[in-house]
């Protein structure tokens, strides 16, 4: 539960930066805004994505989701029983 509150948090505090960054590029100080942006940016793709997959991730099975022999089976026995129906 703390988790998606911290992933909350981040994602407002990125979302003011990006506007703040905006703000910026329209009041003439364009290098300032584009290093707010900027890092914003980074913010968002090596901090928050990290954490959403992680928390979105936490007690799946990997395999379930994964492209394995054993699932292409289990694809085909399916698609053989669609066709018989």
């Amino acid at each position: 539960m703390i988790m998606y509150l911290v992933m909350k948090i981040l994602l407002i505090l990125i979302l003011l930066a990006v506007g703040t960054g905006y703000y910026f590029l329209l009041n003439d100080e364009v290098e300032l805004g584009d290093r707010i942006i900027g890092l914003a940016i980074l913010a968002f793709a090596f901090i928050l994505m990290p954490i959403f997959l992680v928390v979105r991730w936490r007690g799946k099975k990997l395999e379930d989701y994964t492209l394995s022999d054993k699932n292409i089976k289990k694809m085909k026995e399916k698609e053989e029983q669609g066709k018989r129906n």
